[in-house]
């Protein structure tokens, strides 16, 4: 791993990480680490909210009783099918962003594919046979893909951190670069500890033969995959500067005034790839409201705002597409640039390719449909 630019306070950290990513390293930067206390990784807010089991309790009993009737969509949502074909046509185009699915995208940058957040499995849970069905199929399969110079991560979580995803990429990916102690999970799953690099919140990376500089930055949120191991992994949103292009994805946070700091040292940014899905007011802790989105958009100093964790998954309460009626009346309002690309499309960075709000007839048909049954149960 060529490391060419770093924060000075996580040098000795990747160093170490890039020579020699064993698990007793690793470990060693987790302590040093001074998100760490305790056995655990924490918020720089103290009191931010994270789910207890008495939480978990809550949100299911609401989760069967206190669905929107609209919370998943009725009506097939677009995608648009990607190959590898295509991708490499492509890639000579200019820099380019596609999204996958909720929080998934693949960025195309000075000629080279990333991926963020890669799930590419058919449910956002622990096993095959349940939990979060997707609303619709992937634009393409991992097989389809082109060669990755890079997975990005920002936090373990099943509709971030896919298993079957990470195992398939494996040995087409270069480098997987992840918050701090992710990196146990990738390797449990078959990736070479010498392909992995994990990073603490401010640390910066530039990627081997790249102009491309990632940045780890805070996030509030929480982590963990079963009941025993809440919060042994960190979360993070991360900064991607390529050589024409800076952008900033969120991951997944609650709004704290660290998104006003990452702006403040890191600003401002082309676009902002922001959650704006899977909210509510007893989560508002570890995930934002479209209010709240916006607003955190506004802090990083960016320009265009791209709202992900959507359309993919049913994770919350609310109308499936309540986040982008919301956020696209609020970014109106504000005169913020709002592009929304359907699933799969082509989506060219210089200049902004204009997008349709794609989800409004299909919301129209659905409204329609339940009104038309509520009409005749009376």
């Amino acid at each position: 791993m060529n490391i060419k630019h770093i924060s000075i306070s996580g040098v000795i950290m990747v160093l170490l990480s890039a020579c020699n990513n064993t698990p007793e390293k690793t470990k060693t930067a987790i302590e040093a680490s001074a998100q760490y206390s305790d056995g655990v990784f924490i918020n720089k807010k103290s009191d931010a909210s994270t789910f207890s089991l008495k939480d978990s309790w809550n949100s299911a009993k609401r989760f069967l009783f206190e669905k929107d009737p609209e919370s998943s969509p009725e009506t097939q949502i677009p995608v648009k099918a990607m190959s590898q074909q295509s991708l490499e046509a492509e890639r000579k185009l200019g820099d380019a962003l596609y999204r996958i699915g909720h929080s998934s995208l693949l960025l195309n940058l000075d000629q080279e594919f990333y991926l963020i957040d890669p799930v590419f499995g058919e449910r956002a849970s622990p096993v095959s046979f349940a939990g979060p069905k997707r609303f619709h199929a992937t634009p393409l399969t991992i097989d389809q893909l082109p060669e990755i110079k890079a997975v990005i991560i920002s936090h373990d979580h099943y509709d971030h951190l896919d298993k079957s995803s990470i195992k398939a990429l494996a040995d087409k990916v270069e480098t997987f670069i992840v918050p701090l102690n992710v990196g146990k999970h990738l390797r449990k799953w078959g990736v070479d500890s010498a392909n992995v690099v994990e990073l603490d919140w401010w640390q910066s990376i530039q990627v081997e033969s790249t102009n491309t500089i990632l940045t780890a930055t805070p996030a509030q949120h929480f982590s963990g995959r079963t009941l025993s191991d809440k919060n042994e992994t960190l979360w993070a949103s991360w900064v991607i500067q390529s050589k024409h292009r800076k952008i900033f994805f969120s991951g997944d946070s609650g709004y704290f005034e660290g998104f006003k700091e990452i702006g403040e040292r890191l600003g401002p940014f082309d676009l902002s790839l922001m959650e704006n899905g899977a909210y509510d007011q007893a989560w508002e802790g570890v995930h934002m409201t479209p209010e709240q989105s916006v607003q955190a958009h506004i802090d990083l100093q960016a320009g265009a705002l791209l709202p992900i964790h959507n359309s993919t998954f049913d994770l919350a309460l609310h109308a499936w597409h309540e986040p982008l009626n919301r956020i696209e009346k609020l970014t109106h309002a504000l005169n913020i640039p709002l592009v929304t690309p359907t699933i799969g499309s082509r989506l060219a960075l210089e200049p902004l390719t204009p997008t349709q709000a794609w989800w409004k007839s299909l919301q129209t048909q659905q409204s329609a449909k339940h009104l038309d049954t509520v009409a005749t149960a009376l």
